[in-house]
């Protein structure tokens, strides 16, 4: 791998937009620096990452961009407890399986899991959900919530993205929680997922070091960033920001495995 001053400009760059809306969408930022990685580095002369490098680096990175996201809102009265331990404790454990698994898998396979949940996560989000927004810490049905987060876990786990783009819409359509506390609480179970998630991929040395570092300096001081314009943005706007972007990346994924 080349590690000249574009590269690290470039990779800077990236991790700063993709932590940015991931604090500001309440996301890992995987849904969008997964296709950004495997595609903008070659368009500055850069050597292309594979599907598995990619998977190995957003993993690590999304660590820390989740923490440094729930960070900023940790005085907002906006993270759902409950949420976060019942659904936490799900998706770390399918996070482990999930990374690990794919160490064993094709580089296409990885790419093809990735395009089925962003697909997924796409059409859920322009499913209408409840009107109501505040921070009121609403019931939910904890077994469906424990199941939804372990099956999350295990197909994000393998593109090394801690399931932030799609747990997002679940709880928006199907657990019924009000967007910004959404938005919070998906980024405290992102960071618990990216957990497991990084321990798979370390355990299969799917990690590259060096670009991970700079992803994560561009993290930590993106993220929060983004989670404080998030609390001053209308919420139709947030929620049509994330339909948007993972809405285009699903489509660029299937074109690209398509054709």
């Amino acid at each position: 791998m080349d590690y000249s001053i574009t590269f690290i400009i470039v990779i800077f760059a990236l991790g700063f937009i993709g932590s940015f809306l991931s604090g500001m969408l309440g996301v890992g930022g995987s849904i969008i620096k997964y296709p950004l990685l495997l595609y903008i580095p070659p368009l500055f002369g850069l050597v292309a990452f594979t599907a598995h490098q990619v998977s190995g680096i957003s993993a690590i990175q999304v660590l820390f961009a989740s923490i440094a996201g729930v960070w900023a809102y940790r005085k907002s009265g906006l993270l759902h407890k409950d949420l976060i331990i019942y659904m936490g404790g799900s998706i770390l454990v399918g996070s482990f399986i999930g990374s690990y698994g794919s160490g064993f898998l094709s580089e296409n396979a990885v790419n093809i899991v990735y395009g089925v949940l962003a697909l997924i996560a796409a059409i859920m989000m322009f499913i209408p959900s409840k009107k109501v927004e505040n921070a009121e810490m609403l019931p939910f049905n904890k077994l469906l919530a424990s199941s939804l987060a372990l099956a999350v876990g295990i197909g994000s786990g393998i593109v090394g993205a801690a399931g932030g783009f799609i747990l997002v819409p679940i709880m928006l359509t199907i657990l019924r929680i009000p967007t910004r506390v959404t938005i919070a609480t998906s980024l405290a179970i992102t960071f618990i997922s990216s957990i497991g998630g990084s321990v798979g991929k370390i355990i299969t040395g799917q990690i590259d070091y060096y670009t991970a570092f700079i992803m994560i300096v561009a993290s930590i001081i993106a993220a929060p960033l983004g989670a404080k314009v998030a609390q001053k943005i209308n919420v139709k706007l947030l929620k049509w920001l994330l339909a948007i972007m993972i809405g285009a990346t699903a489509i660029k994924i299937w074109i690209d495995l398509l054709g």
